[in-house]
């Protein structure tokens, strides 16, 4: 079908499993944030001050104070199992993922954000939401509206719905939780009776409340994410779409926690000039307990590899289908679309028409990926649907798809055919780097050619 104008096509979207015993000698890899103001305020949510490895302070911990910070008791308590490796990401280190760095998020099997004072990057947002969604761990913990301790306008509920709402990757609640922005100044949130649950009931421990000395809440989506579950409530609150308190959800491969206080989280120890108090101790709550089980759901089964380079199986694409728009692609206008009836979708409602104006034109669209190393198999595919109002066997119109510089695949209206196609190439040769994945489309001076791309994937496994 002959394509409109570009001004007249449609605008584009505004771009716990169990500790593992002693003999196992499995490490479960832990890196915890301290690059968005965690120690603003009388704010200490650090394991230690000996950054990035809190050992460097005393190697064999056995209480919170061999370690100087407010969350010292969380951390001596999983270095003294044996079974974890614990560090910290220090301020001015930028979060990332897949770049070979040693604190780069790929080298770890959880990560903890702990009360966020500053938001996070774009490419931040990006390196969270793909280490989840390649199995990683992500453990989230939100304090009230208005908890802004570094006074830049941002605080963590804000901060947390950002990540979740604005992270190039998937961009439509892919937790299916928010957090909602109150101030709750006391309550004993009540958790489910569920002895089946590794958070509730785990190796840590049974819990049954938790606490909040100025906090807030999440409301569940399960229309959004269907694993979403809230595991404590307040308790004034039956257990439902509103008012928790803890909440477990997956994305991808991965797993995602969060708790609505810091106050749980705090041990009442640390540097010196902070007014802290013992939340994670706390008579009245199960505090330790729930943030260490959850600690080891989210770690999964560990490692016994600690150095960077394993495969982790998953899909690498952000916004593999287009369905939020021209988030992570870079595209010629109008490329990225709800096409409607002209050219529809494969899936969802957004693909990539390129070309189809029956005059000469060219459209590209492309895509930045890291590749692990590792893997025995990278696999990058797509579906390709192609009409044409040329005739003959001459190729007027031409697409072609390269990996960097070279070309994987050149596709012409005498390809043109019903329905879409799937295509798929090896991406081996680029195992451990980062590589473009391109289309470029170039149609000749009159009769057009479509060349609608949808549902792209780079699978490593």
């Amino acid at each position: 079908m002959k394509r409109l104008i570009p001004a007249a096509v449609a605008t584009l979207a505004a771009g716990l499993l169990a500790a593992a015993p002693a003999h196992a000698a499995a490490v479960h890899r832990v890196l915890f944030d301290n690059t968005k103001a965690e120690t603003a305020g009388n704010a200490d949510w650090i394991v230690g001050t000996a950054q990035p490895d809190p050992t460097a302070q005393n190697s064999a911990p056995q209480k919170e104070t061999d370690w100087t910070g407010a969350l010292s008791a969380w951390g001596v308590a999983l270095q003294k199992t044996g079974q974890y490796s614990i560090k910290t990401l220090p301020a001015g280190n930028t979060i990332t993922y897949g770049t070979g760095g040693a604190l780069d998020l790929q080298n770890f099997d959880e990560f903890v954000l702990p009360e966020p004072n500053v938001v996070l990057s774009a490419s931040e947002k990006t390196a969270v939401m793909r280490f989840v969604q390649n199995g990683g761990g992500l453990f989230l913990i939100s304090d009230h509206t208005g908890s802004d301790r570094n006074n830049d306008g941002w605080d963590s509920p804000e901060i947390i719905n950002d990540l979740m709402t604005n992270n190039g990757v998937d961009n439509t609640d892919p937790f299916g939780f928010s957090v909602d922005l109150k101030n709750i100044s006391s309550d004993h949130p009540v958790a489910l009776s569920d002895t089946t649950n590794p958070v509730l009931n785990g190796a840590f421990g049974t819990v049954k409340h938790s606490l909040i000395a100025n906090g807030t809440t999440f409301t569940l989506k399960p229309a959004d994410n269907a694993n979403v579950k809230g595991l404590a409530y307040l308790s004034t609150s039956s257990p439902g779409n509103s008012n928790a308190f803890f909440v477990t959800s997956t994305f991808g491969s991965g797993r995602v926690a969060i708790w609505g206080d810091s106050s749980p989280a705090d041990d009442g120890t640390g540097q010196s000039g902070n007014t802290l108090y013992n939340g994670w101790t706390d008579s009245t709550a199960d505090n330790a307990a729930l943030g260490l089980n959850a600690t080891a759901w989210l770690a999964g089964g560990g490692t016994t590899t600690p150095p960077p380079g394993g495969c982790t199986a998953g899909q690498l694409l952000a916004n593999p289908g287009f369905e939020s728009g021209a988030t992570a692609w870079t595209a010629s206008a109008s490329v990225i679309g709800q096409h409607g009836t002209d050219e529809p979708a494969r899936t969802g409602t957004w693909s990539a028409w390129l070309d189809g104006y029956g005059s000469a034109h060219t459209d590209t669209v492309s895509q930045t990926v890291t590749l692990p190393s590792g893997c025995s198999a990278y696999t990058f595919s797509f579906w390709l649907h192609i009409d044409t109002a040329e005739t003959g066997t001459t190729a007027y119109d031409k697409l072609t798809v390269k990996a960097g510089s070279t070309t994987l695949a050149t596709y012409t209206n005498l390809n043109a055919a019903g329905g879409y196609q799937q295509r798929s190439f090896s991406l081996s040769a680029y195992a451990g780097q980062s590589v473009t994945l391109s289309f470029s489309g170039v149609e000749g001076s009159q009769l057009q050619t479509s060349f609608v791309v949808d549902d792209t994937a780079v699978t490593v496994s």
